[in-house]
């Protein structure tokens, strides 16, 4: 489907029209790197709230007006500042939305932010969900992030989410199932409590046993304990045609009592031949709710659901390079490799 009028994902080219009919404007001039094949990087701006409570604010409320009843204190992100684990914070984005009425958009984590346990959420002005942005909404966005294992360090500018924008409803292509890999000797990572804190904006700077334990299943099979973060791999090779976006979605409690992958956004060309990324596995981020929890080899943990770009991409995932084209079992960038 080329049809840039149709039911769609808009690709990177249609993100940089947006930009340059300012229906996407920025406090700060855009990096030359923020666009994604289908999606677009957003960035902090310079305040963040210590909010003692995750809240939305409603379809009649401002964000900035629900956040007056549930913020502790200010913090100044220009210098940087340490985001505890366990906490929840109120950020503003550096990008403001003026939509054109046929076009809305979708939040997710980014990858890196996913895989180190960082709970992140978009928030826009009279919404009644997380990370959903309503055809033709015109104003600011925010960003609720809950460090959950790790307490990180951000700073203005920092990347802890990206933005999808579609037209219309795109029809879904197509779902399919994702199996769990324990059949390597190395077959995953168990977080560390208690260790450091992750700069956000420093990759391959810190040392993953520092923060992680790797998993040697045996018999094929895991137990995940409740509360526990984990990083492990997909059974099978994934492959994001050059038409398509897909999103990896977290499974029903029938399949099992945990949650797979907070950074669900597959963008087109990842794992392809033509990209070269064939071989590639998705790295599945999961964490085990209130019981014990037996995994096993090849268990479905989670499901991708294809959708269509409006039109090809001019740019595919991994083209100018990437931490995760190819890539096996893999922390996120942050870390060194694992020896």
């Amino acid at each position: 489907m080329t049809d840039a009028h149709a039911a769609g994902i808009l690709p990177c080219q249609s993100i940089e029209a947006l930009i340059a009919e300012e229906a996407i404007t920025s406090l700060s001039p855009f990096d030359a790197d923020q666009v994604q094949p289908a999606s677009l990087d957003l960035r902090l701006g310079a305040r963040a709230w210590r909010a003692r409570a995750s809240f939305l604010p409603g379809l009649g409320r401002r964000v900035k007006e629900r956040l007056a009843d549930v913020a502790m204190h200010e913090l100044d992100l220009t210098k940087g500042a340490v985001l505890e684990r366990g906490c929840v914070y109120i950020v503003e984005v550096q990008e403001r939305l003026a939509l054109p009425g046929d076009i809305s958009a979708r939040g997710n984590p980014k990858s890196s932010t996913g895989r180190i346990d960082v709970f992140v959420r978009l928030l826009t002005d009279h919404s009644a969900a997380f990370d959903d942005v309503a055809a033709g909404y015109e104003g600011p966005l925010y960003i609720e992030i809950a460090p959950q294992t790790f307490s990180v360090l951000a700073r203005t500018g920092s990347r802890l989410n990206q933005l999808r924008l579609k037209r219309g409803e795109p029809p879904k292509m197509s779902i399919r199932s994702v199996g769990v890999d324990l059949s390597t000797p190395l077959a995953g990572f168990r977080a560390r409590r208690h260790a450091g804190v992750i700069d956000l904006d420093h990759e391959d700077g810190h040392d993953p046993r520092d923060f992680w334990e790797a998993l040697e299943p045996r018999r094929g099979e895991l137990l995940l304990d409740p509360g526990e973060f984990y990083i492990l791999a997909s059974k099978d090779n994934i492959e994001i045609p050059v038409l398509e976006a897909a999103e990896m979605t977290p499974i029903d409690p029938s399949v099992g009592e945990f949650r797979v992958h907070y950074a669900g956004f597959f963008d087109p060309g990842f794992g392809t031949e033509e990209a070269l990324g064939t071989g590639s596995k998705g790295v599945l981020e999961v964490r085990s709710h209130e019981t014990p929890f037996l995994l096993e080899d090849g268990q479905i943990v989670a499901r991708l659901v294809y959708e269509p770009l409006t039109a090809r991409p001019q740019r595919l995932y991994g083209e100018g390079g990437s931490h995760y084209q190819r890539q096996g079992l893999k922390l996120s960038k942050h870390f060194k490799a694992w020896r």
